[in-house]
């Protein structure tokens, strides 16, 4: 298997586990299809002349929407974070997953597969919680819906994070040297707030929240906070319950010889060109960047590509 070949199959996974990017829009799919069904189910479950949109709200969507009160909201917490995987529109659908795995995409090219997941449930929670206390302030005073869905939130934190941590990233460089990832934010903005309904600012402002949690994660980050970090140990802690195995292996990974041969300075040691030690770099790109590597683990890396390619 050649060089560019395992960095292909790195980027639909890394430590053995799947792509977060790709599991976030595996999930939104999930739901808009279960919902789809149990909708189809109502329709021909029910008389003719039936609210059929009226019954599903109320005994389905109304699992996964995050209501506008706080009363309701308290006794199913759950739709602080389901909501923002919940669609009903196709289209509406589509779209946003466009965009996540757009913004997605330079998220993980920038930061590694281990800030994605925690960026969008920070900007869901974040923009259901202002959504619930605009409500509340709200009430009885300016019009708002009864529910929020959409991954709207989380999508904006993700591209707020991507673009704080570098505006001038160019996306489509074909055209003319490519354009600021800055400018195809401003762009996703104004399309997002044109697209919600005018009556209900509510909505407008519960969406700012998933920016305001964007840029205070990688805020936060560049101060030595890495809100990541926990989620990601609370991940790999829950999945290591179902595999007993998974910690020993770990273990014998780390502490496993990497077999040096001597060169011409007695004193030097070089890494042989071990599968193994290849694919810990390649884990190690996909997590954190190709420049959190030490300068050993980079020569390695170049060395093992040239090797590849005379064995092509």
């Amino acid at each position: 298997m050649g060089i560019s070949d395992r960095h292909f199959e790195h980027r639909l996974s890394y430590a053995g586990r799947a792509n977060p990017l790709i599991v976030l829009i595996a999930i939104a799919m999930i739901f808009f299809v279960s919902l789809a069904f149990f909708k189809a189910l109502i329709y021909l479950s029910m008389p003719y002349g039936t609210d059929i949109t009226e019954k599903f709200d109320n005994n389905v969507l109304s699992w996964l929407a995050l209501p506008n009160e706080w009363s309701k909201a308290i006794t199913r917490p759950w739709t602080l974070l389901t909501y923002g995987f919940t669609h009903t529109n196709f289209w509406t659908l589509l779209g946003s997953l466009i965009w996540l795995w757009c913004f997605g995409y330079i998220l993980v090219d920038l930061t590694g597969f281990k800030k994605i997941a925690p960026v969008f449930l920070y900007g869901a929670l974040a923009g259901g919680l202002v959504f619930l206390l605009m409500s509340g302030l709200s009430s009885g005073k300016v019009a708002g819906p009864e529910y929020m869905i959409g991954g709207s939130a989380g999508v904006l934190a993700i591209c707020t994070a991507a673009t704080t941590i570098s505006p001038k990233y160019k996306v489509f460089p074909m055209l003319r040297g490519g354009i600021s990832l800055w400018i195809l934010s401003v762009v996703y903005l104004v399309i997002d707030m044109a697209t919600l309904p005018p009556n209900f600012p509510v909505l407008h402002i519960s969406h700012l929240g998933g920016i305001l949690a964007g840029f205070l994660f990688i805020f936060f980050l560049r101060n030595g906070a890495d809100g990541s970090d926990w989620m990601n140990n609370l991940y790999d802690w829950f999945f290591n319950l179902f595999n007993p195995e998974k910690k020993q292996q770990t273990r014998n990974r780390i502490k496993s010889t990497l077999f040096y041969k001597a060169t011409e300075d007695p004193f030097s040691k070089t890494p042989k060109l071990t599968q193994q030690k290849l694919d810990e770099i390649l884990d190690k790109i996909n997590q954190h960047g190709f420049d959190r590597l030490s300068a050993d683990e980079k020569d390695f890396l170049e060395r093992a590509s040239k090797e590849d390619m005379k064995g092509k």
